[in-house]
């Protein structure tokens, strides 16, 4: 079983709901309240990741595909995994949707960032690992945050190549850590990131217009606490739906290996489900 936060006000699209909600399942149909004496109980001296999912993933999509990402997971026996569910998705727009995800990515930050004020004060330590637009997330959540954040892991960032030195620049007196993983053939931060942002300009004026995804080419200008490398190879072909998967890979997790050179072969010969195996064992080596 895996424990989320939850800030879905609505299975599908909708907006934040009023408070953090807290569970535990696998997949929508085990999917059931969990107790805060439990989620603390659960966390108590622990080093904690908390990882999210990206843009246009509904409620029961979100829990199947953190479930299985985080059972690939190469964690070491002091830390736990908690999932977080945020509303970044349209029931009737789908991905036209996303000019205004930025906005409930936000919300979901405000009301997440006290909630772990409040009740991680016992933890060893928080990090943050995000997919796409969950980047936001994450950054917002930081900002906010009085707590500090050990390690800050963010895949395909569906955000500014700037945004660790201009928008959230204060992040980085608040991590220890700030990794990146990003990938030139990414085909959605590639074609529609640009045109996306641009119109989300237009719903609320806070990005520059027409700019390149942290996800594709790494941050513009390197922030402080940064550990590089972040670019995968070209020749590993890794599109933006690389990375969490709901789908289980056909061999067990790669060995954690922070290690990404420009020439290296496949993981495992690139069997299936060999991706979303490789970002968890890199996220893990990144953790610790």
């Amino acid at each position: 079983m895996s424990n989320f936060l939850d800030v879905r006000a609505l299975s599908g699209g909708g907006d934040v709901s009023c408070e953090v909600q807290i569970r535990s399942g696998t997949n929508i149909n085990n999917y059931a309240p969990l107790s805060l004496d439990d989620l603390k109980s659960f966390i108590h001296g622990k080093d904690v990741l908390i990882g999210t999912h990206g843009f246009n993933v509904n409620r029961a999509d979100g829990i199947v595909t953190l479930s299985s990402w985080a059972a690939l997971l190469t964690l070491p026996a002091s830390a736990v995994f908690v999932g977080l569910l945020w509303p970044g998705d349209s029931e009737s727009l789908h991905a036209l949707s996303y000019p205004v995800e930025p906005k409930n990515a936000t919300d979901a930050s405000n009301l997440l960032a006290p909630f772990l004020d409040a009740n991680f004060q016992n933890v060893a330590s928080v990090a943050f690992s995000s997919h796409s637009l969950g980047a936001r997330v994450v950054l917002q959540t930081i900002s906010q945050m009085q707590l500090p954040v050990r390690r800050a892991i963010l895949m395909a960032g569906a955000i500014g190549d700037d945004c660790l030195t201009s928008e959230f620049q204060d992040v980085q007196s608040k991590v220890e850590v700030i990794s990146v993983l990003a990938s030139k053939e990414d085909e959605v931060l590639r074609w529609a990131f640009p045109i996306g942002d641009l119109a989300s300009d237009f719903v609320d004026d806070d990005h520059p217009w027409w700019e390149s995804a942290l996800g594709r080419f790494g941050p513009r200008k390197r922030p402080e606490h940064y550990l590089p490398p972040c670019q995968i190879p070209k020749e590993w072909k890794h599109g933006h739906s690389s990375y969490l998967q709901t789908d289980p890979p056909a061999a067990g997790p790669s060995p954690p290996d922070c290690r990404i050179p420009p020439q290296d072969p496949l993981p495992q010969g690139g069997a299936p489900g060999w991706q979303e195996a490789w970002s968890a064992s890199f996220v893990s080596c990144r953790f610790k």
